[in-house]
């Protein structure tokens, strides 16, 4: 079999162009790297997280929203001044930094309290900065219609990482300790900014940045705006409102069965590396759920049934199993609860989601984006964090908690479908203009 047809069996089997299988893989690639990192780092996470006791959770999602408040400016300040083909090269070079930095410390300092709480907010800062951006990067060097038929792909790899970086944790932690898993994450967040290069000169060639394409903003100029346009977009527009919208009650629904799953595993599990190997298991289970899932099934339903549909049965699935937990509160139905909203965050709503804004303007996939992506979102786990609490507080047990998550998963799936719907629409048209050049 020559080179050529198993290049075309392959591109057919993603659902890619030929020419669109290199920058494809590229993008796996990426977002393999990304979370291979992430998920090594994850399982060390969250086990901090319970040692700070699980009664001041809410207290480290207030910490970092607040850590966002200030981190938002920043970056939105640092990509007005810098080209946007290195934007991301400055942002993830400065987490590669901090990387080194807590690994010196836990290295040479150990681990006490108030490290372990700093960790716990600077991981998740750094987790949703780095996947926000690297999603915008996607979303710049992709179409609509390319978007459609290759995210779900590239989410893969992100599949793949999240596979990887649990087992690469569970086996190396005993040999390197924490302060090397952290150096090995740095080592593979700078391996994305040589894939990125590549995918940012293929964008001119056959991507968005095409000849006859829509997009007319060249990536070596600064992005537009102040550090606060990015808000400022959010505000004037009712369609990034009902973006976000959406991600304060995907937030909301994630954040009560976290509470809920961290409190059930201190419980059960109040060894350390036990808790370890639980979270890793998880993560196991729902990667590999994921991987199935975006390489079989999401880019095909977005692509034949619009994104309409694939943002909107997450939450219809989530409404259900909250009734169910209401009905009949148990663990394992919360432990299948988890797994089913995580493993649809991956496989459908984080690819859909991302394709709401291919065909904003770099603006708005860059700092409106990473606005909703991070001030927004943190703030939904903040003060739906707070909620929570005060549930428990009322002291109905799960199933006040469950009522509460159906509803929010009702008005959710509402959201989806409708901001889905207006995305195909406005890519119908763009399709049909580049068409018609």
């Amino acid at each position: 079999m020559s080179g050529k047809s198993i290049q075309i069996r392959v591109s057919r089997s993603i659902n890619a162009r030929c020419h669109e299988l290199i920058p494809a893989l590229q993008g796996f690639v990426f977002f393999f790297c990304l979370f291979a990192g992430y998920f090594m780092l994850r399982p060390i996470r969250e086990s901090m997280g319970i040692s700070a006791g699980v009664q001041n959770l809410q207290w480290l999602f207030t910490a970092t929203f607040l850590a966002m408040l200030v981190a938002v400016p920043v970056f939105a300040w640092l990509s007005s001044h810098v080209p946007r083909r290195h934007f991301i090269d400055w942002a993830y070079g400065f987490f590669c930094s901090n990387l080194l930095a807590f690994a010196v410390i836990f290295e040479l300092l150990g681990e006490s309290q108030w490290t372990a709480r700093a960790f716990y907010v600077w991981i998740s800062v750094y987790n949703l900065f780095v996947i926000s951006v690297g999603w915008s990067l996607m979303a710049d060097v992709f179409d609509g219609a390319q978007a459609k038929r290759l995210f779900a792909v590239i989410a893969a790899g992100a599949s793949v990482g999240g596979l990887v970086g649990p087992a690469l944790s569970a086996l190396l932690v005993g040999v390197l300790g924490e302060a090397g898993l952290m150096v090995i994450a740095g080592l593979l967040l700078a391996v994305t900014l040589v894939v990125k290069r590549s995918l940012m000169r293929w964008r001119d060639i056959g991507g968005a940045g095409r000849t006859g394409a829509s997009v007319t903003e060249n990536p070596r100029d600064p992005i537009p705006g102040n550090p606060f346009s990015g808000l400022t977009r959010v505000l004037t527009s009712r369609y990034l409102i009902g973006i976000s919208l959406f991600v304060i009650l995907l937030s909301t629904l994630s954040t009560f069965l976290y509470f809920e799953q961290a409190r059930l595993v201190s419980t059960l599990f109040p060894d350390r590396q036990a808790q370890i190997r639980i979270f890793g298991m998880i993560d196991f289970v729902v990667q590999s759920g994921a991987l199935l899932s975006q390489l079989l099934v999401t880019g095909r339903l977005a692509q034949r049934l619009g994104v309409r549909v694939v943002l909107a049965i997450v939450p219809v699935l989530m409404f259900i199993g909250f009734v169910g937990l209401a009905l009949v509160p148990s663990f394992a139905l919360l432990v299948v609860l988890m797994v089913v909203r995580r493993i649809g965050e991956y496989a459908f709503i984080r690819p859909a989601r991302e394709m709401l804004f291919v065909p904003f303007d770099a603006e708005s996939k860059y700092k409106a984006k990473n606005f909703i992506d991070t001030v927004v979102y943190r703030a939904g786990d903040a003060a739906s964090g707070w909620v929570k609490n005060t549930l428990d507080l009322i002291g109905q047990g799960a199933g006040l908690v469950a009522i509460v998550g159906a509803l929010s998963a009702m008005i959710c799936g509402y959201l989806g479908w409708r901001l889905g719907k207006r995305s195909d629409e406005e890519q119908s048209g763009l399709d049909a203009r580049e068409s018609a050049v």
